[in-house]
């Protein structure tokens, strides 16, 4: 079974620059927090656990069931780290808090990560052709769709490649490496390369599109785009 962890340890400063002052774990999509989305996504996704890290001073009305921790870390990876410790031992289903995709996209994600994982990967990364993130993380894969390489930029641009999602599947020899790389004060985006320079088997599964709630702008086209696939229209 599938533990399962929510990231909503950053202070969304983007999102406050643009003059969203609601915290990013409560700002609302399709009329609920983002944070309560997720969760409810997790529970019909069927973890055996749910974990929540969240911004200390931010509070959430989360269901009983649900694991809630405060934290004041310096990186996504920290929060993740910090999660581990908390989480019941086994593989690990993550995402960041601002992540956002239709209900099918997140049941065919998951039934890839708890495929690849149970066929003997290390990680698997969501990935999407999909790019609309200020400091994206590029991944090249070979024909069978495992990482070949993790990097900040697309070289020249010759090769195609996709973007990280911000959905993780995580074994337990992955967990261990987390905590390795940000015992060394590195970020999230170091500990995926550092997955690949110790050719660790790393899987992906693409799914067309995901929206990171970074910016006001990411709220309305995350409105806009979940409001469409309910009612039956194109992406």
């Amino acid at each position: 079974m599938m533990q399962g962890l929510i990231l909503a340890g950053g202070e969304g400063s983007r999102l406050l620059a643009d003059g969203v002052e609601t915290p990013k774990a409560l700002v609302e999509v399709a009329g609920r927090p983002q944070i309560l989305n997720l969760i409810k996504t997790f529970e019909e996704l069927g973890c055996e656990s749910i974990t929540c890290m969240v911004r200390e001073g931010v509070r959430v009305d989360a269901p009983a069931s649900v694991v809630m921790r405060s934290c004041r870390t310096p990186s996504s990876l920290h929060t993740l780290i910090a999660g581990l410790a908390v989480v019941p031992p086994g593989p690990v289903f993550c995402t960041m808090v601002d992540t956002v995709m239709p209900p099918e996209d997140w049941r065919r994600l998951y039934a890839g990560v708890i495929e690849k994982l149970r066929g003997g990967s290390f990680a698997v990364l969501a990935v999407t052709p999909f790019v609309d993130d200020e400091r994206p993380v590029y991944v090249w894969r070979d024909a069978q769709g495992r990482a070949t390489d993790i990097a900040d930029t697309n070289g020249d641009g010759t090769e195609t490649a996709v973007v990280t999602g911000g959905v993780y599947g995580l074994s337990p020899g992955a967990r261990r490496l987390a905590t390795v790389a940000g015992s060394n004060g590195n970020r999230m985006r170091t500990f995926l390369k550092l997955l690949i320079e110790v050719r660790a088997p790393v899987a992906t599964v693409e799914v067309p599109k995901i929206i990171d709630l970074d910016h006001r702008r990411d709220l309305e086209a995350a409105e806009t785009w979940l409001g469409t696939k309910a009612s039956g229209g194109a992406r």
